[in-house]
């Protein structure tokens, strides 16, 4: 179902998720107040515009209140940040997205209103050091305090055996979410207990941070 987007400030954090919501076929708005980052991203939006976000005149006339989501990726200067996504609040529009460079821009984007806050640097930092630490560790994503969701290849100790024999679940609190299958190409969700690991199999998986960790060592 195609949605309607608008997202304030077209830095490589703005750009690159204005252009991939676009590609998804949702009508997406690009707003910025420099002529040469709406140039640039014109191409990649269904309408990109030159506006100040920090002036509630010049975005009550883009008539954000009916987007389905608005994502203000202002991060570079906290106060244009903050009166942006203030002013968004204000109009009324269904779902604001903040993205944040600090824990304590974080905590001021929450106060204002800010529906969700993003922390694309720290996301990615940390995802970076999750692989360095573990080259077998594929992907990584924080899901809430304590807990994460890991792509992993199987230890040793899992193959051949199925998901009920390993009682993941029961012994260590984490869940098989899905398994991707290189060989042939296949994507299983929720596993049933009956699945078989392979060695040629990727687990996604969602636990204990200190559960995860255990088992990242003996992959």
């Amino acid at each position: 179902m195609k949605k309607q987007f608008a997202v304030i400030g077209l830095g490589n954090f703005g750009f690159y998720l204005a252009a991939g919501l676009f590609q998804k076929g949702h009508e997406v708005l690009g707003i910025d107040i420099n002529p040469r980052q709406v140039q640039e991203v014109r191409d990649n939006v269904s309408r990109a515009v030159i506006a100040d976000a920090t002036d509630p005149q010049a975005l009550k006339e883009l008539e954000l209140e009916k987007m389905n989501a608005v994502v203000v990726s202002i991060g570079s200067v906290l106060n244009s940040s903050i009166l942006a996504t203030l002013n968004v609040k204000d109009m009324g529009v269904k779902r604001v997205v903040a993205k944040a460079v600090s824990d304590a821009h974080g905590r001021i984007l929450q106060k204002i209103g800010a529906d969700d806050i993003y922390f694309p640097e720290k996301d990615l930092a940390l995802t970076a050091a999750q692989r360095l630490d573990n080259p077998n560790v594929l992907d990584y994503l924080p899901f809430m305090e304590g807990y994460s969701i890991v792509q992993l290849a199987p230890p040793a100790m899992f193959v051949g055996k199925n998901l009920i024999e390993l009682d993941l679940i029961n012994r260590l609190g984490i869940q098989v979410i899905a398994v991707t299958e290189t060989s042939p190409e296949n994507v299983v969700m929720i596993p049933t207990g009956r699945f078989v690991v392979k060695d040629s199999d990727l687990l996604v998986l969602l636990g204990p941070d200190k559960a995860l960790a255990g088992l990242e060592e003996k992959s």
